[in-house]
């Protein structure tokens, strides 16, 4: 298995951080720490993360999500 570290940045909304979480699930990847800050209007969430799958199949679905702003691994 794999870990990964991943800093994503999003609009802050109240369905935000529900909807990057069901991403992760359904792409197969288990969350070992989440810290997640807002200031403002931007949510800034800090996971890491394990799989057995490539981080890419995870981050490209996480660009198509409306409020992600920017994502950094």
């Amino acid at each position: 298995m794999q870990q990964y570290n991943l800093t994503i940045e999003a609009n802050a909304r109240p369905e935000t951080l529900e909807r990057l979480l069901r991403v992760v699930r359904h792409r197969g990847f288990e969350v070992l720490d989440l810290n997640a800050q807002k200031s403002e209007q931007i949510l800034t969430i800090n996971l890491k993360l394990q799989s057995i799958r490539p981080i890419s199949l995870l981050t490209t679905q996480l660009e198509k999500l409306f409020d992600v702003t920017k994502i950094t691994s």
